[in-house]
């Protein structure tokens, strides 16, 4: 297995997956939970039907090699040691789900008023 940094370019979609990723956590806080669950839906529906992030090969991430993600490469910038199977197994089938249920928790079940929309 190999846990070396995968060498990616850091052009206009790697720092537009960034902003996208960055939303997917911050998101509950600014949108409303019917479009943020709506967008968690188009993530996980990329992964069941093209077994892959779209963006991913265009920032020379290839995941056909290894279990690299972005969210490895993000962990391996920060230093932290991720077993990169396991995060993209979770990441791939339970995160877009529990950060869609905490939406809905956080916005209809709590009461917070999204920031935007």
């Amino acid at each position: 297995m190999n846990n070396a940094t995968p060498n990616i370019k850091h052009n206009s979609v790697f720092w537009v997956h960034l902003l996208v990723t960055t939303l997917a956590w911050v998101g509950p806080y600014f949108f409303d939970w019917r479009l943020m669950v709506l967008a968690y839906g188009v993530v996980t529906l990329q992964f069941l039907v093209f077994k892959k992030c779209l963006m991913n090969e265009h920032h020379d991430l290839d995941e056909s090699k290894s279990d690299d993600t972005f969210y490895g490469y993000l962990f391996d910038l920060a230093g932290w040691n991720v077993p990169k199977k396991p995060l993209k197994k979770f990441v791939r089938t339970y995160l877009y789900i529990i950060l869609g249920v905490w939406t809905y928790v956080l916005q209809a079940v709590l009461h917070f008023d999204p920031l935007l929309f």
